[in-house]
């Protein structure tokens, strides 16, 4: 099983972004552990991180056919990525969308997504927990189909 995980912009500056919002722990510590979890899940990984929205689009398309499922943090394309919300709703497997921080809770601009209505669910406001909870979600999920 071959599951996405797409990192949208600025999130290779985890760590060192905000961390009073999003913690300390890196995006290269966030893949580490998403990669212990695939391999006790016994799943692929393929990940990306882009701060260009078309590598994110690419990536699904490239996958469209191989890839079973993805969690995608969209960051700063939460509320205007249009053509990454069209993206996801063209792909024949789940999306999940993850957040570190609770969007809700944040500036009244940041609660709206414009990506959630085209994926399966949300996860988010659990730190780089977020990400291992989607991977156990997403994985659970497929395996059900």
């Amino acid at each position: 099983m071959k599951i996405l995980v797409l990192h949208g912009p600025n999130l290779n500056l985890f760590g060192r972004r905000e961390p009073h919002i999003y913690g300390t722990t890196t995006l290269a510590e966030i893949n580490e552990k998403l990669a212990t979890l695939a391999r006790e899940l016994d799943v692929e990984l393929e990940t990306l991180q882009s701060n260009h929205e078309g590598a994110l689009i690419d990536k699904l398309h490239e996958y469209i056919d191989s890839a079973q499922g993805a969690l995608l943090n969209p960051a700063g394309l939460t509320q205007h990525g249009v053509p990454l919300h069209d993206a996801i709703k063209a792909m024949p497997f789940p999306v999940l969308e993850i957040h570190m921080s609770n969007i809700a809770a944040r500036e009244p601009w940041r609660s709206h997504s414009i990506i959630s209505p085209a994926v399966k669910a949300t996860i988010q406001g659990l730190g780089w927990r977020s990400y291992t909870a989607g991977l156990r979600a997403l994985v659970d999920l497929l395996r059900e189909q």
